[in-house]
């Protein structure tokens, strides 16, 4: 199986660039810079390289670095951004402060041709990012790509087989992105495409079968499609040696943890446990109004409330959650920034009292973990749920979390999912949702004033999580979202539909 290493500067899209690379059935694999060497990426046989974007500059001697004898290694390597930048400067060309103006958001680009840009027209939109640019290029390269105020867009050495783009072909606003990719991996790179999300599932199965036999493992199961595959991929592996936690702590949408509890005990007939934990969590989020506090103070309690459990069950050796890419890559990877922390990634407490942390599906995208459910027999109204964060509707509550106002946002959420898959557009977006803001407003209901909150409602469409685009829902199905929200939800006075995208914005608020 052929594999790329991309090898990750601290960009915020480093996963976005493997989940490209897959979807052309190549797999890829991701390294933060300072933990792999070039003796190791010679080892491992990969049929060539991806750098990564990255915040830095290149000639700040802080910038992270890569060993320069890379550049001679025989691997074909393709740099984005800041890997671009650092090609350059490895190489012995200049990168400079932008003097005429920084780059951002699409931009028209011209292709000059060559092995990287073939069945790429002349000219295209791409997606720039950047404040430095190549203002030299090094020996042996040649421009191949330019914009308006970026000299060098793109440059290549085809003898060496090593190429750079200043812009991000990952992207989707990047027209010709995935033709870039398909041009780097199939034609330079020599990749056959033979690589399945499927396949690779059973090998973790199998994988797990060996070291965790005859052990026991507890898995924070919350119902969504992750933490279900994840469950059925370990019950394949270890049997009724896996427990399924399924903590109820009160931030659950409408109705779910009956809908959980049900489905699997009756399905899938695995061995869980119910823990209806509202009270606890909600006393520990009083007060709290920062959303990183929130996050914290939810894994934390997750995992006491694990560790509790598995003292009632007997010796636990492994900790199992439904952790995937977009989750560690939003939560701080190698030399990445922090967007916002996950309950599962950056939320656990700094120390837990299980041997070994299991997480069968980190590697994998939303997309990949539901062809897995699928290929594991999923049912569908499960594979197709939609997405629920692991801190529930904490993160979708404003301000501090009180029971009324979960009681608040569980019904003008159920509202607004039943008025969308009503109008048969649940496969439409990818995601919807209702957030309760911390802003009230004046309404009028009948002859009198009232004094509510403001619902915003959220729906977003996007093949990867790491961009979205906002839905265009149609007027009438966001007219009564509305009108029975404002109606049948005592406490809301106002509804506003989100509209934007990400970047700069993420999916969820919080």
């Amino acid at each position: 199986m052929d594999r790329i290493l991309v090898l990750d500067f601290g960009g915020q899209y480093s996963q976005l660039i493997a989940r490209r690379v897959r979807e052309q059935r190549v797999y890829a694999e991701i390294e933060p810079c300072g933990g792999i060497s070039l003796q190791e990426i010679l080892s491992r046989g990969y049929s060539g390289m991806i750098f990564t974007g990255g915040p830095n500059s290149v000639y700040d001697p802080a910038s992270p670095r890569f060993d320069s004898a890379v550049l001679d290694a025989g691997i074909p390597i393709l740099g984005i951004c800041y890997g671009a930048q650092l090609i350059a400067h490895m190489a012995g060309g200049t990168v400079s402060p932008a003097e005429n103006g920084s780059e951002y958001g699409r931009t028209a680009v011209n292709a000059g041709g060559g092995a990287l840009f073939r069945d790429v027209p002349p000219q295209s939109v791409c997606w720039m990012s950047h404040t430095d640019f190549i203002s030299a290029v090094p020996a042996g390269f040649e421009v191949t790509a330019v914009t308006d105020k970026c000299p060098c867009a793109a440059m290549g050495d085809d003898e060496r087989k090593i190429y750079a783009v200043q812009f991000h072909p990952e992207v989707t606003h990047t027209e010709y992105g995935r033709q870039i990719f398909s041009n780097f991996l199939f034609d330079i790179c020599g990749c056959v495409g033979d690589w399945d999300p499927a396949d690779f599932a059973e090998g973790i199965i199998e994988e797990y079968r060996r070291s965790l036999a005859g052990k026991k493992v507890l898995l924070a199961l919350s119902g969504g499609v992750d933490s279900s595959v994840a469950a059925l991929m370990l019950h394949r592996a270890v049997g009724r040696n896996l427990t399924c936690v399924f903590v109820d702590h009160g931030l659950l949408r409408k109705d779910e943890g009956d809908f959980v509890e049900d489905t699997f005990r009756r399905i899938f007939g695995v061995n869980l446990i119910r823990v209806n934990a509202g009270d606890r969590f909600l006393g520990k989020l009083a007060g709290i109004t920062d959303p990183e506090r929130k996050r914290k103070i939810i894994g934390e309690e997750f995992i006491r409330v694990f560790e509790e459990q598995a003292g009632r069950i007997g010796r636990v050796h492994a900790l199992a959650q439904g952790t995937i890419y977009p989750d560690v890559i939003e939560s701080g990877k190698g030399a990445s920034a922090v967007i916002k922390s996950h309950h599962n990634v950056g939320g656990l407490p700094d120390v837990i009292s299980f041997d070994r942390l299991i997480e069968p599906l980190r590697d994998l995208f939303k997309d990949e973990v539901r062809a897995v459910g699928s290929m594991l027999g999923l049912p569908p109204e499960l594979v197709w749920r939609q997405p629920f964060p692991g801190p529930g509707l904490a993160v979708r509550i404003m301000g501090e979390i009180t029971p009324e106002k979960v009681r608040i946002l569980q019904e003008a959420d159920a509202i607004f999912r039943q008025e969308v898959e009503g109008a048969g557009l649940d496969r439409g977006p990818d995601q919807y949702f209702a957030v309760l803001t911390d802003t009230r407003s004046v309404g009028v209901m009948g002859d009198a004033r009232t004094y509510g909150y403001t619902a915003a409602l959220r729906a977003v469409s996007t093949d990867d999580f790491m961009t979205a685009e906002w839905t265009r829902l149609p007027y009438d199905v966001l007219e009564r979202a509305s009108r029975r929200i404002t109606n049948e939800v005592p406490g809301i006075s106002r509804v506003v539909y989100d509209i934007s995208s990400k970047p700069p914005a993420t999916v969820e608020w919080e």
